[in-house]
């Protein structure tokens, strides 16, 4: 019993007091990263406030999360100590095992490598909605390994750096309108333009609507002559993320206004002509 209070009087309160730095330590740690990243950030490079703060969070937990595993694994190293064990043989042994595990851990190095590009680069950025090779989704977070993204049917898809190929960012800066819509071959094509320019602008002037339009929908071209109509191409930028419910809205409108001004969105068609 004696043994056990003179080990808690000396070891034990050694140990409570290399806890409790590691947690001081973890503590600072976040607060002078916070910092640092805050004033190594160049506002100039981003177009508004939201791309900024993602860009920000996105650095802060990817060095949170190293300064966290540094001190863990001090903190135990000094821990090990207080109950006698020697630290020293256990580190040459990991240098062994270190080796040994070399030639596996090829790919994992590549990953981290790959990481550290797409995070110097700003790639992306928790928030960001990309497409990584085939997968797309909303990044929920990122590490210097891989990425974790969120498809629309809530699957979640956990991307190595090392296998990404490439990079599709659908919400950085702006996003954009790319509309085709087909119309009749005996359509006005000079109405038609009219039509959708005013559905535009009337979009782009609504007030639910017009915070997140950047430059309103219009005509651009005659883009494709189709079988059975005349494919016009329509083309507008919208905030990051906005570009959805944005075209939504104007098919909508568009919809209505061509009901309205008799112009007709055809569907395919197939003449017969029969021999007499």
């Amino acid at each position: 019993m004696n043994n056990i209070l003179f080990w808690l009087q000396n070891h034990g309160i050694k140990i409570l007091i290399i806890i409790f730095i590691a947690y001081l330590t973890k503590l600072l740690g976040s607060i002078l990263i916070n910092k640092f990243v805050q004033n190594i950030n160049n506002s100039k490079k981003f177009t508004n406030k939201k791309a900024e703060k993602k860009r920000i969070n996105t650095l802060v937990e990817i060095f949170t999360d190293c300064l966290n595993i540094l001190i863990i694994i001090s903190a135990i190293f000094y821990i090990l100590q207080e109950f006698n064990i020697q630290v020293a043989p256990l580190m040459a042994t990991a240098g062994i095992a270190g080796v040994a595990l070399g030639f596996g851990a090829q790919y994992l190095v590549r990953d981290i490598i790959s990481g550290l590009f797409i995070i110097m680069e700003n790639q992306y950025r928790v928030g960001d909605v990309v497409c990584l090779n085939d997968i797309c989704g909303e990044v929920e977070d990122i590490t210097l390994r891989m990425t974790t993204l969120r498809d629309l049917d809530g699957a979640v898809h956990y991307v190595p750096h090392g296998e990404i190929k490439k990079v599709s960012n659908l919400s950085k800066n702006f996003s954009g309108i790319n509309l085709n819509i087909g119309v009749s071959y005996s359509s006005d094509i000079e109405k038609v333009i009219k039509v959708i320019n005013k559905v535009g602008d009337d979009l782009s002037k609504d007030p639910q609507f017009a915070q997140d339009i950047i430059e309103a929908p219009h005509f651009l071209r005659i883009n494709d002559f189709a079988d059975s109509a005349i494919i016009v191409k329509i083309l507008g930028k919208t905030k990051p993320l906005k570009q959805w419910e944005i075209a939504g809205e104007l098919r909508k409108r568009i919809k209505i206004a061509f009901d309205k001004e008799k112009i007709e969105i055809p569907f395919p068609q197939t003449v017969i002509h029969q021999t007499k």
